[in-house]
């Protein structure tokens, strides 16, 4: 710890956003930049608290207060090694973690927590700018062959660790472009994807192949990489979308969230989306169910493409202001949560159940019949609560529920848990030898820094499986 009253004497603070009014006619980042003196009293917060609870709460067991101590006395170069020892991509979960070990933070028992993700984000984006972060190939090659399959988090935390660990690693990719769920499932306002980019620079000069437009299952055949490989990591990620299956369903204009947003992305990467796959808001009246994080992505991508209207519906009821005494600390804090989307406009509503869509027949939907029902697990129905909600595009956004099983996981016959994820051993392996899985593919839809976590610890896993075969 570099100043014991360093608690005492600083209040937190984080980095300033952009006004609304300015950030939703462009796909920046929001943040404005956070002085390096500030960022270094914001690492004098951090307390000597004998047990760090923040580790408990960081899945990737980050140290955290060794970083912080060594950001207040400015040794930087020290703190992204420290930070690069337990998470490959702190560029990414500085962004878009929603920071468990903030919620850990001893100090937020009775203050405000230290600011973690900020100084965890300012750290490595120092580290870039220095020009620290080099590639790191390994010294000596094993000999063996792994695929990774998905270039999600997971995948690349995976696939970077057993390449630094000798072997010949090559990533599949389904789509165009590396990233999963980061590149297409994340707006360019929370992630610039030259954010990625760098990174799989840095993966390939380190010996990691990347292959994209590589579907595995349909057009890369599953037999064939399990005979040129010693070893596959499966991290496709949780992409079954959870649907809504009411009357009207079929109407058109009705889109999961996960159509909506790849389609912005590209366009802001340059792409051109066929007319006749166009899923935009402009001048609509919005409707999305869905109150989380991806419901926030839509609405901020919603108001940036010029919807005229734009509301997000939830069926659970509006959490506390405060932290909820049925998850006191350090648990992860029930209460609401205001993402900077909600500042730019548009309306949140909780406790609402859509019955049903209405339209023309054959034709766009025009609304939806809701009602408002009480808490879990009856959500009963306020009686005399029917309304309706004029909409000209509708958004669900309510999660996934489980990976794909098309494909891939049939050819390779897995077997699957009693939730639809790839069943595992302690070893990460499932019940096809030499296949192993990691992320929202083995534990379900989860955070990026989970599926970090997953793909390190899957990388061990294999490469002990691999070490027992040389």
């Amino acid at each position: 710890m570099g100043k014991p009253t360093g608690f005492l004497e600083f209040e937190r603070t984080l980095p300033s956003r952009r006004a609304p009014e300015e950030r939703v006619h462009d796909w920046f980042e929001i943040y404005q930049p956070f002085p390096e003196d500030t960022l270094q009293q914001q690492g004098a917060r951090c307390m000597e608290c004998g047990v760090p609870f923040c580790h408990s709460g960081c899945p990737v067991n980050n140290q955290i207060p060794d970083w912080n101590d060594l950001v207040y006395k400015g040794r930087w170069q020290e703190a992204i090694r420290r930070l690069h020892a337990t998470n490959n991509f702190p560029e990414f979960t500085g962004r878009i973690c929603p920071a468990p070990c903030e919620a850990a933070c001893v100090l937020g028992i009775n203050q405000p927590a230290v600011t973690i993700k900020q100084i965890e984000k300012t750290i490595v984006e120092h580290a870039w700018e220095a020009g620290w972060i080099t590639p790191e190939p390994a010294p000596a090659k094993s000999g063996k062959k792994v695929a990774v399959i998905g270039s999600g988090p997971a995948g690349l935390a995976a696939a970077q660790q057993l390449c630094r660990a000798g072997h010949q690693v090559t990533v599949y990719e389904k789509n165009d472009r590396i990233g999963g769920l980061m590149r297409y499932g994340i707006p360019n306002f929370k992630l610039e994807k030259q954010v990625i980019d760098r990174r799989v620079a840095q993966m390939e000069a380190e010996g990691v192949k990347f292959v994209v437009n590589a579907h595995v299952g349909i057009n890369v055949d599953v037999e064939q990489l399990r005979k040129e490989n010693d070893a596959i990591v499966l991290a496709g990620g949780s992409e079954s979308c959870r649907d809504l299956k009411v009357p009207g369903r079929e109407l058109k204009g009705i889109h999961f969230a996960m159509e909506f947003l790849p389609q912005q992305t590209k366009r802001v990467l340059g792409d051109t989306v066929p007319e006749e796959q166009t899923i935009l808001a402009t001048g609509k009246k919005v409707v999305i169910i869905g109150g989380g994080d991806t419901g926030a992505d839509c609405l901020g991508t919603s108001l940036r493409q010029g919807a005229a209207s734009v509301r997000q519906i939830e069926i659970m009821p509006q959490p506390p202001e405060e932290r909820s005494p049925l998850t006191p600390w350090p648990l992860w804090p029930l209460q609401l949560r205001t993402e900077s989307s909600h500042e730019e406009g548009g309306t949140r509503e909780w406790s609402i159940n859509t019955l049903r869509f209405e339209g023309s027949a054959g034709g766009n939907v025009q609304r939806l019949v809701t009602v408002k029902v009480g808490p879990p697990p009856k959500f009963e129905v306020v009686a005399g609560s029917e309304s309706v909600i004029e909409a000209d595009l509708v958004l669900l956004a309510m999660g996934f529920t489980g990976p794909v099983r098309n494909g891939m996981l049939d050819q390779l016959g897995v077997e699957l848990d009693k939730r639809g994820n790839v069943a595992t051993g302690d070893n990460n392996m499932s019940s096809v030898p030499g296949v192993f899985a990691a992320g929202d593919m083995r534990r379900g839809q989860s955070l990026v820094v989970w599926a970090i976590s997953e793909g390190r610890k899957t990388a061990a896993c294999v490469n002990e499986y691999l070490a027992e075969r040389a």
